[in-house]
């Protein structure tokens, strides 16, 4: 038996960072339809708990997992399987985030043909506060294997 090709490599990291804007809040909020006045209304905002316009929690959790396709799609083709995202703390809509992923455990899956692969991750703001972490589990295939596949199935013209 020959040993599966590796796709991705245990204990690789990678990160982003994004800063956020007052309008990137509130256009990313209405984007989604989230209308909660605190990633809308500045006035509203100040007086609450956080002082001040928050994301929409879908905003910093959509990019933290785009961050996986972004990374892998650079040399593989990936697929996103599961997700487990905590909001540990508001974000702020002038933070500064670093998304950071960690490959914690890949193996090859041949029914798939690729690596499955588990991630751990964080989202810290630039004062080094955690504000999401998760987890991942997402498909990694080699990126010649699907065009090769789509081309086999392809009708002959």
């Amino acid at each position: 038996m020959n040993a599966a090709p590796r796709v991705v490599t245990i204990g690789e990291t990678f990160s982003d960072t994004l800063a956020l804007s007052v309008e990137s809040v509130k256009s990313f909020a209405a984007l989604v339809n989230d209308r909660n006045p605190l990633h809308h209304d500045e006035a509203y905002a100040a007086q609450s708990r956080f002082g001040g316009l928050i994301a929409s929690g879908t905003q910093p959790t959509a990019y933290f997992m785009a961050l996986l396709a972004t990374h892998f799609s650079r040399y593989a083709q990936p697929l996103g399987l599961e997700f487990d995202i905590k909001l540990k703390k508001a974000v702020q809509a002038s933070d500064t985030l670093t998304l950071s992923w960690r490959v914690r455990d890949a193996y090859w899956k041949s029914s798939l043909n690729g690596d499955l692969t588990h991630l751990d991750g964080t989202v810290v703001n630039q004062r080094g506060e955690v504000l999401l972490i998760g987890t991942s589990t997402i498909l990694v295939m080699p990126k010649g294997d699907a065009t090769s596949k789509q081309n086999a199935q392809a009708p002959a013209p």
